[in-house]
């Protein structure tokens, strides 16, 4: 394949900037490490039915009392008010979450997760999922945004990552004519020794440390520890076959 044939890779790094993106010929991939799209695919990983991603609090309490599911998410990295469960991959082992509806709202993830619901495909990445995220890009061949949720639209340091790690691994596939890929890549390229310890320099890290939840940091940044792809369907999130 000529590189004039391949298809486009390109790496949004915030919500801000996703109207720049060709959204409707593309596959979006969205990322928010920590911890939304971890959580995702760990809760599919251990057996739950399905995702919903909703943009506010007042929609999960809803959709949860209607399905009778498991009603969580986060504001600003805490339990949000109203809700019994947080974002937090550790809280959805397979006893609890086996078998269940999980609706979940966020910050930063379900929100940009809405912005691109014009797209070919959605899909949701983090390292705990990263080689069901690359395989899936290799065998689609066609134009992908890799979609950062950033924090509160500015530009964050662990979605970057994971979004420079992704281009690192299937560049060869794709054309990629885009500055903040390579931005990404390299930043990556930086950090890949020690991703944890790069990450403590981070403000999203500091903001979590806080909450004493450097676990699950570590595992967010941690290859294929839920290795599933989570998928949009419907607006659901369900686990590809």
């Amino acid at each position: 394949m000529t590189e004039n044939t391949k298809p486009r890779l390109e790496v949004c790094l915030s919500p801000a900037l996703l109207h720049l993106f060709d959204v409707k010929n593309s596959i979006v991939v969205i990322i928010d490490v920590l911890r939304a799209t971890s959580t995702i695919c760990t809760a599919l990983y251990n057996g739950a039915a399905k995702v919903i991603p909703v943009a506010t609090v007042e929609e999960c309490v809803s959709i949860g009392r209607q399905l009778n599911a498991i009603t969580a998410g986060e504001r600003d990295g805490k339990i949000a008010e109203g809700l019994l469960h947080g974002n937090s991959p550790f809280e959805y082992p397979n006893e609890f979450i086996g078998g269940k509806v999980l609706v979940l709202t966020t910050t930063n993830g379900t929100k940009l997760l809405h912005m691109a619901k014009d797209a070919v495909q959605i899909i949701t990445g983090s390292f705990p999922n990263i080689s069901s995220v690359c395989e899936y890009l290799i065998s689609q061949g066609q134009n992908v945004i890799l979609g950062c949720a950033a924090w509160k639209d500015r530009v964050n340091m662990e979605d970057t990552l994971f979004a420079g790690a992704v281009v690192s691994r299937i560049r060869e596939h794709f054309d990629v004519n885009c500055d903040s890929a390579l931005a990404a890549e390299t930043l990556y390229q930086c950090a890949k020794g020690d991703l944890f310890g790069f990450m403590k320099k981070a403000s999203h890290y500091q903001r979590l440390a806080r909450y004493g939840l450097e676990e699950d940091i570590r595992f967010c940044l941690t290859p294929d520890g839920a290795d599933v792809l989570p998928i949009l369907r419907n607006g659901e999130l369900v686990k590809e076959k």
